[in-house]
């Protein structure tokens, strides 16, 4: 075949396959194009979710990496100020720079930039975000003296505090074994206790705290006896008040363990008390009723004491541990008394009589859960005991003797309630309900400690 017949037959076959191309390949795309646009956006849909949760989690990690450096920095006493940026690890820098690229296209110039809802912008906004979440939480280890992170807190508190005691005294014998021949008297004793008191306490370090509480007594007391005058529905009334310092009280708290997954953080506490108020030893009493032999029926003491006038030592041991929103705490703890002398330990106006008194030691527990409502409010509930030992006299040249009702089982059901007022205030309300005879029949409290 020719040279030029062979070159117009491949021109002609390539026109024709040219003519007849295009609407195959179009009928093909025609049949696809639904199936790949709806794939193309399935995936596309999937990719924009990834990248936003990505860098989400980035800008978590940004933040966290803040909060971690700004902590460490405050324990090393190293705050830096305000507006002023921290170095960022490593692992924070290389998450930067991924989620630099996944993050979205950043706004038009003319819209002004806006951090996103409850991610913070810098390091001074991280450190802001760290301190208010943990206040609640903070104010109650506060109260359960596991805080360590303040350098000095003054604290002031009033604390009243009800007791009302009633009791039948039978003074002759049963006839009959139906009837009684004598007088039948009615003892009651009414106390109220307004308490202020006055604390520091000063972080020396990351894991010791020392506090110094001097607290205030005012007291009322009124006594009421029947059968005055040996008639049954006479009834004597007596009132005595006193007012001074208590007993002054200095200890220290140890973190013996922090906290750490399941483990609560462990604090030792350790603390000596001062006889430094009115001793209730060698008070006058004044005479209101006698017997005709001459027997005291019916005295009170002319002024109500302020202390135990012992010196006391205390151990013990609290826990705390968090689990959002609730905080657990505990403690437990012993309390040694020393033994004293007084000139006078017989209650009786008409005699003098020296000797010694050695208080009952006591044990007491507790326990109870808080609840963080927000970052600057927690309830709180608890149970807290303590039991003491009888206390002891000895009269000079004399052996000891117990003292007989000096034993007690006080058992307290507690309610409190803390909310930061600002950076550096918080007003602590507690409401104590007695459940044995021996406690308070309620007790009634309000602090405000303050940090500088």
């Amino acid at each position: 075949m020719p040279a030029a017949s062979a070159s117009a037959l491949r021109i002609a076959i390539a026109v024709a396959l040219g003519a007849a191309a295009p609407g195959a390949l179009a009928q093909q795309a025609d049949t696809a194009a639904p199936e790949d646009e709806a794939e193309l956006r399935q995936l596309a849909s999937q990719l924009a979710e990834l990248k936003a949760s990505y860098a989400q989690e980035v800008r978590r990690l940004r933040e966290l990496d803040m909060q971690v450096q700004a902590l460490q920095a405050r324990l090393a006493g190293k705050v830096p100020a305000a507006g002023t940026p921290l170095a960022q690890t490593p692992a924070a820098t290389a998450a930067a720079a991924a989620a630099a690229r996944a993050e979205p296209p950043a706004e038009p110039s003319g819209a002004p930039a806006q951090p996103q809802e409850g991610y913070a912008s810098s390091a001074a906004d991280a450190e802001k975000a760290r301190a208010e979440e943990s206040r609640s939480v903070a104010d109650v280890k506060q109260q359960a003296r596991a805080l360590f992170d303040q350098r000095l807190t003054i604290e002031n508190g009033l604390t009243y505090n009800r007791y009302d005691r009633k009791q039948l005294t039978l003074n002759g014998f049963l006839a009959l074994d139906a009837i009684f021949l004598g007088s039948i008297a009615v003892e009651n004793v009414e106390s109220d206790t307004l308490n202020y008191n006055l604390a520091a306490r000063w972080g020396v370090s990351p894991r010791l705290t020392l506090n110094l509480d001097v607290p205030y007594l005012a007291r009322k007391t009124v006594y009421q006896k029947g059968g005055a005058g040996g008639a049954a529905a006479a009834i004597a009334q007596e009132e005595t008040t006193g007012s001074g310092l208590g007993d002054i009280t200095a200890s220290a708290n140890f973190r013996l363990l922090p906290e750490r997954g399941a483990r609560p953080e462990m604090v030792l506490n350790f603390g000596v008390t001062a006889p430094t108020g009115q001793e209730p030893y060698g008070i006058p009493w004044r005479v209101l009723e006698r017997d005709d032999d001459d027997f005291i029926r019916f005295a009170v003491p002319e002024e109500q004491p302020t202390g135990n006038g012992a010196w006391q030592a205390s151990v013990g041991m609290s826990m705390v541990k968090t689990s959002d929103p609730a905080i657990l705490f505990g403690n437990i703890g012993y309390t040694y008394s020393f033994e004293s002398s007084f000139d006078d330990i017989d209650n009786n106006p008409d005699t003098v009589n020296p000797g010694d008194v050695k208080l009952g030691d006591s044990f007491y527990y507790g326990a109870g859960v808080a609840f963080a409502f927000n970052e600057r409010t927690s309830f709180s509930m608890s149970l807290s005991n303590r039991m003491s030992a009888r206390a002891r006299t000895r009269y000079e040249g004399q052996p000891w003797t117990k003292v007989i009702g000096s034993d007690a089982n006080a058992a307290m059901f507690n309610l409190g309630v803390t909310y930061a007022l600002n950076p550096h205030a918080t007003m602590v309300g507690l409401l104590g309900i007695g459940l044995t005879p021996d406690a308070p029949d309620f007790s009634l409290g309000f602090k405000i400690p303050y940090s500088l």
